[in-house]
C-alpha cells in the first residue's frame, strides 16, 4: 500500500483547497479510534475521516456520513470542549513524513484568542491523533501511550510532542546531490531499498517507481551503480520531487483482471502498468474506494475459508483413498500368474506326485520352466482349484478397483476445480454457487433453505465478459455451474471453447458471430487462450497449454459432475495469463 509521504501530500493540497478557513460544526468518534469531522466552508459542507486504527489507519474526505454511539468517547468530549466552532487555519506537513497537522484558532474560556493543533499520524500500528496546545503540550490523544508501551515516546496528557525520530532519514525535498548520491550507495542493499530506507515519506512501491523511470533495475545493489547512473537516478529523483512540490499529483488506482485493489498512489507508478489503471481527480475519493474495494475482497475472502477448508480437506481425505487404491490395485498385478499356476496344474495333474511342495511345469506358452508352489495336503486338482479361487478373488478385486479409481481420481478433479473456484470468486453470489455444489455432493450438511441442484445451476449468474484486441466478445465462467451454463446453454455451436489442459480451469467461450474458424484472427484465439491460461490454477504470470476446439464438439457425459466435460477434436497451444490488453465489461 502506498500510503506514504507522497500520498499524505496529496491529500493536504486537496485538503487545503477545500477545507482552509472553514469552521468545524460538529466534531463525532463514530469508532474507537476514528473521528468524523464536519467543516462548513464557502457555503459547502465537508467531512473529514481520520482514522488511527492500527489495521487501516486513513484520512480523506467523504460524503458518507456515520452515526454517533449513543454516548460519546472521552477524547470527543474533550475536542468538542476546546475546538467546537474553531477555524482552520492551516493544514500541513512536516517536511515529508506521514503527519499531518490541523491548525486550529479558537476562543478560549476566557473569550481570548487560541491555538490549538490536531496532529493526526499514519504510522501503520503507531498511527495516532494527537491533540496539542500551540506549544506541544499533549492535551489528549485517541490512543494514549503510556512508558511502560513505549520507551521511545510517552503520549499522555501534559506531555510534550514531538515527532518521532526517523533514523537519520533526509528530507527529499531538500537533500542535495551529493547527500542523495552519498546516502544511497553507503550499503550493499537493493538500490530501491536505499531509496525509501534513507528518505522520508517514500515507500517501496515509490522508490521502486524511482528507479523504473530511471531505467535502473531497482533491485541492482545500490553500491555497484556507476557514477552516471548515479547521476541521472538523482536526475530523475529531483524532477519527481520537483512534481511533488508544485502539487502536480496524478492519483490511480490500480487493480487486477478481477477488480481487486493491488495499488494506490498519488502519483503514476510504472510498475503496475500491467494491471488495469484507473485515474482519478480526487485523491480522497481514489483512498475512500480503494479501502471499500480491500474490504470488500477481504470479506470474500473471509467468507470463502471455510468453504475452501472444507474442500481442501475433503481433496486430502480423497488423495489419500486414492493413493490407498492405487497400492491395493499393485497387489492384483500377480492375480494372471496365479490363473497360469492353475492352469498348469490342471494340464499336468496325472503325472504330479502326491505330496509334493512343488512341481517344476513346461509353460507351453513360452517354453519356460514354471516353479510352482504346492500344498502337500492337498492334490493336484485341489491345489488348482485353490490358485484359480485366489485368480478370481483377484480379479473381481481389479474390476472393482478400477471403478473406484476411477470415481475417486473424477472426485479430485472436482474439488481441485471448486477451490478453482473459490481463488476466481468475486462475489457473496459466487460464493453461494460453490457452497450450493459441496451441498451437493454431500461435503456439507445441506439445510432446508439450499435449492436443488437443477434451481442452483440456473442461478449459476453472469460470466466475465472481455473484449479481445479485435473487437470479439469473450467469455468466462466463473464456477462449475456456470462452465456449464456457458458451454451449454449460452455457447452456440460455432463459437469456439478453449479450457487449460490437463488442470483445473474456467470454460472460455469466444463469440464468432457465425463467422468461420478461418475469418477470426490469431489475436482473438490468443487473447481467448491467455484468459483460459490466466483463470486455471496456472494463475496469473504463467503459461499453460491451452485446448480449443468449436463449442459443438463439447459433450457432457450423464451423470458428470458440474464443469466436467469431454471432447476428441481439438487444436492445442500455450499461452501466457498476461491479460492487460484485454477490456473487461461489467454486465
Amino acid at each position: 500500500m502506498a500510503f506514504d509521504g507522497i500520498c499524505i501530500k496529496a491529500l493536504i493540497h486537496e485538503f487545503n483547497e477545500k477545507l482552509l478557513n472553514g469552521h468545524l460544526s460538529k466534531i463525532a468518534q463514530t469508532e474507537n479510534e476514528e473521528l468524523l469531522l464536519t467543516i462548513k466552508n464557502n457555503k459547502t459542507q465537508y467531512r473529514l475521516l481520520l482514522s488511527a486504527n492500527a489495521s487501516m489507519p486513513v484520512c480523506y474526505l467523504t460524503d458518507t456520513n456515520k452515526p454517533s454511539p449513543m454516548t460519546a468517547y472521552n477524547f470527543c468530549m474533550v475536542l468538542r470542549k476546546h475546538i467546537s466552532g474553531a477555524r482552520i487555519t492551516g493544514i500541513t506537513q512536516p517536511s515529508l513524513e506521514r503527519i499531518i497537522d490541523i491548525r486550529l484558532e479558537h476562543l478560549n474560556e476566557m473569550g481570548d484568542p487560541a491555538v490549538k493543533h490536531l496532529m493526526i499520524e499514519i504510522m501503520g500500528k503507531h498511527s495516532n491523533i494527537i491533540f496539542t496546545d500551540d506549544s506541544n503540550r499533549i492535551i489528549d490523544s485517541i490512543k494514549r501511550v503510556p512508558p511502560h508501551l513505549s520507551s521511545v515516546r510517552t503520549v499522555l496528557p501534559m506531555a510534550e510532542y514531538f515527532i518521532p525520530s526517523q533514523e537519520g532519514k533526509s528530507d527529499p525535498f531538500s537533500i542535495s546531490r551529493d547527500e542523495f548520491i552519498s546516502k544511497l550507495t553507503a550499503k550493499d542493499i537493493p538500490l530501491f531499498k536505499a531509496i525509501y530506507s534513507n528518505l522520508t515519506g517514500f515507500s517501496p512501491a515509490a522508490a521502486a517507481d524511482i528507479c523504473l523511470r530511471a531505467g535502473i533495475d531497482a533491485d541492482v545493489p545500490a553500491s555497484q551503480l556507476k557514477d552516471d547512473y548515479r547521476l541521472h537516478l538523482y536526475n530523475v529523483f529531483k524532477n519527481y520531487t520537483d512534481d511533488l512540490k508544485e502539487d502536480r499529483f496524478e492519483p490511480h488506482l490500480y487493480t487486477d483482471p478481477n477488480g481487486k485493489p493491488v495499488e494506490f498512489s498519488a502519483m503514476p507508478l510504472i510498475s503496475y502498468k500491467g494491471h488495469n489503471d484507473i485515474p482519478y481527480e480526487s485523491i480522497s475519493r481514489l483512498v475512500e474506494d480503494y479501502y471499500a474495494k480491500r474490504l470488500d475482497h477481504e470479506l470474500i475472502r473471509q467468507k470463502s475459508s471455510q468453504l475452501r477448508k472444507t474442500a481442501q480437506t475433503a481433496l486430502e481425505r480423497a488423495s489419500r483413498k486414492y493413493e490407498l487404491q492405487l497400492n491395493q490395485i499393485k497387489d492384483t498385478e500377480k492375480m494372471d500368474k496365479l490363473r497360469l499356476y492353475g492352469e498348469l496344474l490342471t494340464a499336468y495333474s496325472y503325472e504330479i506326485p502326491k505330496e509334493t511342495s512343488e512341481y517344476e511345469a513346461l509353460n507351453y506358452y513360452d517354453n519356460t520352466i514354471v516353479k510352482i508352489p504346492l500344498d502337500r495336503t492337498k492334490t493336484a486338482g485341489e491345489n488348482a482349484n485353490s490358485y484359480y479361487a485366489r485368480y478370481n478373488k483377484l480379479k473381481r478385486t481389479k474390476e472393482a478397483l478400477t471403478v473406484q479409481i476411477k470415481e475417486t481420481a473424477e472426485e479430485m478433479e472436482h474439488l481441485e476445480s471448486v477451490i478453482t473456484s473459490l481463488d476466481l470468486a468475486i462475489n457473496e453470489a459466487d460464493l453461494n454457487m460453490i457452497r450450493k455444489e459441496l451441498v451437493m455432493f454431500g461435503y456439507i450438511k445441506a439445510h432446508h433453505t439450499d435449492k436443488s441442484k437443477k434451481t442452483a445451476a440456473k442461478t449459476a449468474g453472469n460470466p466475465l465478459h472481455y473484449i479481445s484486441r479485435d473487437g470479439f466478445h469473450i467469455y468466462v465462467g466463473r464456477n462449475n455451474f456456470q462452465n456449464d451454463e456457458l458451454t451449454f446453454k449460452f455457447a452456440s455451436g460455432s463459437d469456439i471453447w478453449f479450457h487449460a489442459k490437463g488442470i483445473p480451469g474456467s470454460h472460455v467461450i469466444l463469440k464468432t458471430e457465425g463467422k468461420s474458424k478461418d475469418e477470426i484472427p490469431d489475436t482473438a484465439f490468443e487473447d481467448a487462450a491467455s484468459l483460459a491460461a490466466y483463470y486455471s490454477k496456472a494463475g496469473e504470470y504463467s503459461k499453460a497449454d491451452i485446448d480449443y476446439t468449436l463449442k459443438k464438439n463439447i459433450h457432457k457425459p450423464n451423470k458428470a459432475r458440474p464443469g466436467f466435460v469431454v471432447y476428441y477434436t481439438n487444436y492445442s497451444m500455450v499461452a501466457a495469463a498476461d491479460i492487460k490488453n484485454l477490456k473487461r465489461i461489467e454486465d
